[in-house]
């Protein structure tokens, strides 16, 4: 995965590079711009990124006929003089976003913009194999291919997954909570019809946080995701997603918080994972299941001491794991997501206290901790992520290729493709 780009402000310069190199570079900006913060006047555009409006113009008219935004006239009514058009990400550029989960897979159809367009969630049933989510998920874009031929450009598919995701070639290594160690990139592809990629979910999770959640314009953050059956993290780094060498990094489940017999999914005892975890909310809370929502609402509206002492517990244990984070990386932002959302709401003084006293004073300083903003549509924006980022990285490079029917009945293949 390409790291997000800065917006260009004039003051970067690009040394030995070519009049092409530095178009290139331009129109991944603009680009990105009007992905990330939606319709942009090209005045704006132009302040933005420190060029003329002719340069803007040419950008914009470059990005229209590769079918990568739109431009529209503002209202004259509200505005004195020339109005200046305002360029949008061209909403029929979408991604199908995939998220595998203990119980069921969820698909949607996510537009350049971020905007979740469509998302159905289908039950597996216990023991399921991968290649019964990779089966679900060619059903559901069988069943749609004649409205995505008619109606959008697909760019690709993106698959967050719940485990080890090997980062050169986005393999499964290791989803031991839904028990896969699969290529399932490659057995979605031959299903598909369509380039797939697949990413750990709570990396994805803490891309789409910084482009379209509470995380926008923050450059140091780090995100964990409370899930079903475990704890997942993203790292980003000077405005970097950061990988590790083979894709893994983010483990923050399996990091160790304490002495406990308990172990997670990997085996290991003591872990965050472990000691922090949905059901022991619920088991508390005396419910068999809830969603999010009905988690946090029922956290809040507990008066029971036996619930404070569980939360409590957890939100120590969760602490522990953060102050090693803080005190490593110096964030500063900290994103929970999942059940660990609601867990913080229900006591967020507690968290912060604790994790005030096990952090370094200078690391800890200016941290701010808040809850996901993008709830359930989060892991499939962060798939989406996944195939944009490399439109957006190099705009120029590929091309979208239309589904058509040839004399013969053959179809050209559709997605896209190198010039």
């Amino acid at each position: 995965m390409s790291p997000p780009m800065i917006p260009f402000t004039g003051s970067e310069q690009i040394y030995g590079s070519t009049h092409e190199d530095v178009r290139r570079h331009n129109l991944s900006i603009l680009l990105r711009t009007v992905h990330r913060d939606g319709p942009t006047s090209r005045s704006k555009l132009a302040q933005m990124m420190s060029l003329n409006k002719s340069t803007i113009g040419a950008l914009t008219k470059e990005l229209l006929d590769l079918e990568l935004v739109e431009e529209r006239v503002p209202n004259t009514n509200i505005q004195a003089g020339r109005p200046s058009r305002v360029v949008a990400p061209n909403g029929r550029v979408v991604a199908i976003a995939v998220n595998p989960e203990v119980g069921a897979v969820t698909i949607g159809i996510v537009s350049l913009g971020g905007k979740v367009l469509r998302r159905v969630r289908y039950a597996l049933p216990p023991g399921r194999s991968a290649e019964h989510a990779v089966e679900l998920s060619g059903a559901f874009i069988d069943g749609m291919r004649s409205e995505l031929d008619r109606d959008f450009l697909v760019a690709g598919v993106g698959v967050a997954v719940p485990g080890m995701v090997h980062g050169p070639d986005g393999s499964v290594t290791l989803a031991p909570h839904v028990g896969w160690a699969k290529p399932i990139a490659g057995l979605l592809q031959e299903v598909a019809g369509h380039p797939v990629f697949a990413d750990n979910d709570a990396r994805l999770g803490s891309l789409a946080e910084r482009q379209f959640g509470v995380g926008r314009g923050v450059d140091d953050l780090i995100y964990l995701h409370g899930g079903a059956n475990g704890v997942s993290g993203g790292i980003i780094a000077g405005g970097a997603v950061v990988s590790g060498f083979s894709g893994y990094a983010g483990a923050f489940g399996h990091v160790r918080t304490n002495h406990g017999d308990g172990t997670d999914s990997a085996g290991m005892s003591g872990t965050l994972e472990a000691e922090v975890t949905r059901s022991a909310l619920l088991e508390a809370l005396d419910l068999h299941d809830a969603d999010p929502d009905q988690l946090e609402a029922a956290l809040l509206a507990s008066t029971e001491p036996r619930v404070r002492r569980v939360v409590e517990m957890q939100l120590d244990r969760l602490a522990v794991a953060l102050a090693n984070a803080v005190n490593i990386l110096n964030p500063r932002l900290i994103v929970l997501g999942g059940f660990l959302a609601s867990l913080y709401a229900a006591a967020p003084e507690h968290l912060g206290n604790s994790l005030a006293a096990k952090s370094l004073p200078g690391a800890f300083r200016g941290v701010e901790i808040r809850a996901s903003a993008l709830g359930f549509d989060m892991l499939l924006i962060g798939a989406a992520e996944l195939v944009f980022d490399r439109i957006l990285d190099d705009p120029s490079k590929e091309r979208l290729v239309r589904r058509t029917e040839t004399v013969n009945g053959s179809e050209e293949e559709e997605g896209w493709q190198d010039r």
